[in-house]
C-alpha cells in the first residue's frame, strides 16, 4: 500500500511540473508575442504602474545587465541542464507540491527564454522598473527568479525534514 501512495504522490509531482512548466511558457509566450506585435522596437516606454513599471521592449543577447553578450548557445546549454536537473529531482524524489510546482516555474521560465534564443537570437524583455535603474525583465525571468529563491527554501526545509522524519522513524 505505501509504495503504492509514494508512486501515485510521486505521479502527481510529475503532473504538477508538466503542467507549470507548461503553463508557464504559455504565459511567458503570449507576452512575448503581444509585446513584439504591440511594441516595435525603439519605442518610447509606455507606464504601466506610474513611478513605479513600464513597458519598454528590449532584444538581449544576454543576460541580466547584458552580461554574457552573444552567449546564446551558452544559455540556451544552461536552459537545458536547469530543466533537466528539475525534471530529475522531481522524478526521482517524493518531493511535496509546492517545492515542485517552484522547480516547474523554473523550468518553464527557462524554456521560454531558450525558446526566444532559439527562435530570435534574442530574448524579448518588457518590464522596466521607473523608481530604479535595473535591467528590462519578462514573464520567464520572474518565473526563474522567484522558483529558484522559493525551490531553494523549500528544499531547504524539505530536507531538513527529511533528514529528522527518518531519525525518528528509525528509533521507533
Amino acid at each position: 500500500m505505501r509504495v503504492r501512495e509514494e508512486l501515485s504522490h510521486k505521479g502527481l509531482g510529475i503532473v504538477v511540473f508538466w503542467l507549470t512548466a507548461i503553463t508557464v511558457v504559455i504565459l511567458d509566450q503570449a507576452t512575448k508575442v503581444a509585446v513584439r506585435h504591440l511594441m516595435p522596437l525603439g519605442s518610447p516606454q509606455r507606464p504601466l504602474i506610474p513611478g513605479v513599471l513600464a513597458l519598454a521592449r528590449v532584444e538581449n543577447t544576454g543576460a541580466a545587465f547584458s552580461i554574457g553578450e552573444g552567449g546564446t548557445w551558452l544559455f540556451v546549454a544552461c536552459a537545458v541542464v536547469a530543466f533537466c536537473v528539475s525534471l530529475a529531482m522531481v522524478w526521482l524524489n517524493d518531493l511535496p507540491v509546492p517545492l515542485v510546482f517552484s522547480l516547474g516555474c523554473v523550468a518553464g521560465g527557462g524554456l521560454g527564454n531558450m525558446i526566444d534564443r532559439l527562435a530570435w537570437g534574442s530574448v524579448t524583455d518588457f518590464f522596466a522598473t521607473t523608481f530604479i535603474d535595473f535591467p528590462v525583465f519578462n514573464v520567464a525571468d520572474i518565473f526563474v527568479t522567484c522558483g529558484v529563491a522559493v525551490s531553494l527554501m523549500l528544499y531547504l526545509r524539505w530536507e531538513a525534514t527529511e533528514g529528522h522524519g527518518e531519525e525518528s522513524r528509525d528509533g521507533e
